[in-house]
């Protein structure tokens, strides 16, 4: 059992003592746990888009969430978040703080997104609302490669994100019926 184990430890010893060896071990113990840590806890990366304060540029910014079950649930964690805001104070939030996800249903590739009527205006930081649900429609896209379509409405009202036959942008909702 000695010899056993001296013959293991100089084994050991020998193959940790060269340097290109001992950064692939590891290498291999790190993505080791790092692929049980994604087995055990679901998480997902998710790739989300803010304003910064300076000049409307967007900004990417990575997130790691919990896989759901199902797609609509993915969606619907990935709006939740978005609804937060940016992690960075210096940068622009989509909607405003008081903005809530009344539903959201996903069929046939289409997401049906049902904001309250607090989306309609600019957040107070600033920003531009069609824009906001312009990055948000992209957002969505880049982020599930099964969404097709988006649309979305405020209060049950359209959210037109297209430019008319004039150039200019239609009305995104009537206040009126808000």
């Amino acid at each position: 059992m000695k010899i056993f184990l001296k013959t293991t430890v100089r084994t050991i010893a020998e193959f940790m003592s060269s340097p290109v060896k001992r950064c692939l071990l590891f290498i291999a113990i790190i993505s080791l746990i790092a692929l049980g840590e994604f087995l055990f806890l679901g998480l997902a990366r998710r790739t989300f888009v803010f304003y910064t304060t300076n000049s409307g540029i967007i900004v990417v910014e990575d997130r790691m969430l919990k896989h759901s079950k199902s797609r609509e649930g993915d969606i619907i964690r990935y709006t939740e978040e978005t609804l937060l805001g940016s992690v960075s104070p210096d940068l622009l939030p989509l909607f405003p703080r008081e903005t809530e996800l009344k539903s959201l249903l996903y069929r046939n590739g289409v997401v049906y997104v049902n904001f309250s009527k607090e989306a309609a205006f600019p957040p107070e930081e600033g920003g531009n609302v069609l824009n906001n649900f312009r990055t948000f429609y992209a957002g969505i896209l880049r982020n599930f490669s099964y969404v097709k379509d988006v649309r979305l409405f405020i209060e049950g009202n359209v959210v037109y994100l297209e430019e008319s036959k004039h150039g200019d942008i239609e009305a995104p909702l009537s206040f009126s019926e808000i």
